[in-house]
């Protein structure tokens, strides 16, 4: 099952190529910034029954030497059949492209770091033919952001660091000093990576903690029912509910405790917008709530 997690994990290097500044480092090439990278078609399939995808596929052309493919695989825990699964990925999109392939696995917790390190090895007897080793993007390779500054200028690794260390038991210091780094962001610019690292965490306890030190009011990843999506529909909610009062007022129609109480606290926006288009012709403020919107006030719908 594919995971906010997972996704955020990812997803994150196509946006922001700046987060592969450890991966650059490590393998002495010129840093991210200097090189074109773009994303290209995550498709592995050859056979059109077996579907293989790959989570990001970037294609990268340094400033110096030559151009590459970076396959990034987003894993959450050791995987029985990954090792071949990335060989496969790695074998493909280099005969396909015509490029060498670096494989990057993003993982959160040592032991999957560990595994996923491999070397994962096609072997008969003591012959390899083919050797498959991951870079490791993991809680030994990437970086605790420990100071505020540096959250300022490198966001995206700040939050992947988030991410990556997020099953660390020191993780609610690293969420505050993060969080206290984004208060030097415009507003709009902290959104955006508050949100990214709510998305990341998610299934993890560490999500709670960050929900608590958010503070912004609208939503970046639509569909996801982070703190700000649902801060910002239940205000859509409260709008549509004075709405709905407002008409029913200035029709001067009695609205009695019990009902003024059942249109302030739904938060079904499809039937706040049924109440206020109803509101303009019902003749009691109750005749909101009939379920047969075509019978007559106090008649009961028909069987």
């Amino acid at each position: 099952m594919v995971t906010s997690t997972h996704e955020a994990s990812h997803r994150i290097f196509q946006d922001h190529p700046e987060v592969l500044a450890p991966v650059f480092e490590a393998l002495g090439l010129p840093p991210p910034l200097k090189a074109i990278v773009e994303a290209i078609t995550p498709d592995a399939t050859e056979i059109r029954p077996l579907e293989r995808r790959v989570d990001t596929v970037l294609k990268v052309e340094p400033s110096e030497g030559g151009g590459f493919l970076l396959a990034i695989e987003a894993q959450t825990k050791r995987a029985p059949d990954k090792g071949a699964s990335w060989a496969y990925y790695v074998s493909y999109l280099c005969a396909k492209f015509d490029l060498p392939v670096l494989l990057v696995a993003v993982c959160r917790n040592r032991p999957t770091a560990t595994w996923a390190a491999g070397p994962f090895e096609c072997r008969v007897g003591p012959w390899a033919t083919q050797v498959t080793r991951p870079f490791v993007l993991g809680p030994d390779t990437v970086p605790r952001i420990t100071d505020e500054a540096e959250v300022a200028r490198q966001p995206a690794l700040a939050t992947l660091s988030a991410v990556v260390h997020s099953e660390s038991q020191d993780i609610a210091a690293i969420l505050e000093l993060l969080a206290r780094g984004m208060r030097s962001f415009d507003e709009a610019t902290a959104r955006y990576w508050s949100e990214w690292v709510e998305i990341g965490l998610e299934n993890t306890p560490a999500r709670e903690t960050w929900r608590e030190l958010e503070k912004m009011v609208v939503t970046y990843f639509p569909g996801r029912g982070t703190i700000f999506e649902e801060t910002h529909l239940d205000g859509q909610a409260k709008g549509q509910a004075k709405g709905v009062l407002r008409i029913l007022e200035l029709r001067g129609l009695p609205v009695s405790d019990d009902t003024r109480e059942r249109i302030t606290t739904c938060a079904d926006l499809a039937r706040m917008d049924d109440w206020l288009d109803r509101a303009g012709t019902v003749e009691r403020a109750e005749d909101l709530f009939d379920e047969e919107q075509g019978a007559p006030a106090g008649e009961p719908g028909q069987e």
